[in-house]
């Protein structure tokens, strides 16, 4: 659900599609924000022997907005480039790799990082290498010490990892879009089966990375570290992007390049924006625009399609919910606007009353000593929708959202069904285990180690 596959025409270019945003201030560096860009998404780890790479004619952007304007004042731009070592070999590697430099590695791939603000660009970092991806136990022994040997320190206190992981995101992607099915509560369904415990879509599945660590100074619109959380300065606004050129020649050899201005074909801000508020058929424009530009997309906010399937999905379950006719101005200040102070004790992360599809994250709230993966919901204000960390459960506090649970946060008259509070995807997060430092996802699965068509362990 997290934007795997979530406009038409980027479903057909996956090295160029963003799956999801992380940005929360970083557990073992507090004074340094961590901010993910996933791209690939549903990546078979046994995928040779053309194996997943970044593209090389792909600009990829993580992008800040510190001025409540919806638009970049910082980016961070990366550009990737293969080479191919030993053009007479169909292999990957002709033999095990043990460091991300062995000659062994026949595709390598180095990239750039530019940081721009304000229009002026500056180049971080050059010909930074990449890790392989996890071939298997002969080919990467050691995958752990080469995506290691990965993540690069450019200046003082800022990190940079570019490369394979495993997919964080967990979501039963099989049942939520087979009209809506919530495995838990399917007896309930308007075609009703037994219930079952929900299956994580995205178990065993990797993807690409990009993950940057900076000091929360570099972000700030004063570069200063905010200490107050009702300050308006301490709120930052993520997303990223991917973009193309805007025109591509097929050469007689069956390559091809690509020319003229680069043009946006994914951005991604807050999970699950894309993929289940925008109608199909604006999904491929959304992705085209800036977040500044998302006021047009306002009104499927604030009557999302899916709070109205609910109750008839669910007959019965969701009457308190099918009678609210308002304007959802919880799910817009969530998604669109960040929840200003007062809504929400000692809180806020409000950037404006511009509307934009970003991530928005207060870098005075402190990491969690005990991290509830209900986020803000639950009384844990370092997550979503304050940022969104790893470990967070987007899929249930959206659903939870948008079946009512939020709304008393701005019409105290409202009370919320009782299965709003309650429903849920039924899955849990059984993906690999993360790291507890940068960059925090954890070791991709391993083309060997692999069973196709049973999800890894």
């Amino acid at each position: 659900m997290s934007s795997h596959r979530e406009a038409p025409e980027i479903s057909k270019d996956p090295v160029a599609d963003n799956t999801d945003v992380y940005a929360f201030v970083s557990p073992d560096a507090p004074d340094t924000v961590t901010i993910i860009a996933n791209f690939i998404p549903f990546q078979n780890p046994f995928g040779g022997p053309n194996f997943y790479e970044f593209g090389d004619d792909v600009l990829y952007q993580i992008h800040i907005s510190n001025r409540g304007t919806g638009q970049a004042d910082i980016s961070y731009q990366f550009r990737f480039h293969a080479e191919i070592r030993n053009k007479k070999t169909f292999l990957y590697n002709t033999g095990p790799i043990t460091s991300i430099k062995d000659r062994t590695w026949n595709r390598p791939q180095y990239y750039s990082v530019t940081r721009v603000e304000q229009g002026r660009s500056r180049i971080l970092a050059r010909n930074l290498t990449a890790p392989p991806v996890n071939v298997g136990v002969r080919s990467t022994p050691n995958y752990v010490r080469l995506a290691r040997q990965a993540i690069h320190t450019i200046g003082t206190g800022r990190k940079v990892f570019a490369g394979q992981r495993a997919d964080a995101f967990w979501a039963d992607l099989g049942s939520i879009f087979d009209l809506g099915t919530l495995r838990p509560f399917q007896m309930a369904h308007l075609i009703p089966s037994a219930a079952a415990m929900g299956v994580n879509g995205l178990q065993g599945s990797n993807v690409h990375t990009i993950a940057i660590q900076v000091p929360i100074t570099d972000l700030t619109r004063d570069g200063r570290r905010p200490t107050k959380v009702l300050d308006p300065k301490s709120v930052i606004g993520v997303y990223a992007s991917a973009s193309r050129q805007q025109s591509r020649i097929v050469n007689g050899n069956g390559t091809s390049v690509w020319h003229g201005p680069y043009k946006q074909v994914s951005r991604l801000g807050n999970p699950l924006f894309n993929e289940v508020i925008v109608p199909m058929a604006e999904k491929d424009r959304w992705n085209s625009l800036p977040p500044s530009a998302d006021k047009r997309f306002a009104g499927f906010v604030t009557k999302p399609e899916l709070a109205g399937l609910l109750p008839v999905l669910y007959p019965g379950v969701f009457p308190r919910l099918a009678a609210y006719k308002k304007p959802r101005a919880d799910l817009a200040a969530i998604l669109l606007t960040g929840i200003p102070k007062d809504v929400v004790d000692g809180f806020q992360n409000y950037t404006g009353p511009v509307q934009a599809d970003m991530l928005r994250l207060n870098v005075a709230v402190p990491p969690a000593k005990s991290p509830n993966p209900l986020g803000l919901v639950a009384g844990d204000a370092a997550g979503f929708p304050n940022g969104r960390r790893l470990i967070d459960d987007v899929v249930t506090v959206e659903l939870r959202a948008v079946a009512g649970i939020t709304i008393p946060l701005v019409d105290k008259s409202f009370k919320p069904d009782d299965a709003a509070g309650a429903i849920k995807d039924g899955t849990s997060n059984t993906n690999g285990p993360l790291l507890d430092r940068f960059p925090y996802l954890g070791t991709p699965g391993g083309g060997y180690q692999s069973l196709p068509g049973t999800p890894a362990a």
